[in-house]
């Protein structure tokens, strides 16, 4: 089951903030990105975050699963808890950089 549009604007609104946002479409689930940088996995109307030391002690309780085949295990962030969810974005912005520009294949 792929999230629905009407989830993942849900969990804009519920992070709205936090800082700019924005949301990319990728395969079908979604990446949410919190000034410029990969902050949320949504996939199958569940929201995800990377296992990451600066979060730890804030997620010990948390659920874990996989959000898709072959990933590794992240957070189940609670979105429903908006001041949590946006107390977690503050924790990781400044620990997740910024992606690198992709160089464009030129055609031979």
């Amino acid at each position: 089951m792929a999230t629905s549009s009407d989830f993942i604007e849900y969990v804009c609104e519920q992070i709205s903030g936090a800082g700019t946002i924005r949301y990319k479409k990728m395969f079908g689930e979604y990446m949410v990105y919190v000034e410029e940088k990969p902050i949320l996995l949504v996939c199958d109307n569940t929201v995800y975050v990377k296992i990451l030391d600066c979060i730890r002690d804030k997620m010990e309780e948390a659920q874990k699963g996989f959000p898709y085949d072959g990933a590794k295990e992240h957070y189940i962030l609670d979105i429903d808890n908006r001041n949590f969810s946006k107390e977690i974005i503050s924790l990781l912005l400044p620990f997740i950089p910024v992606p690198k520009p992709r160089n464009k294949k030129r055609p031979s």
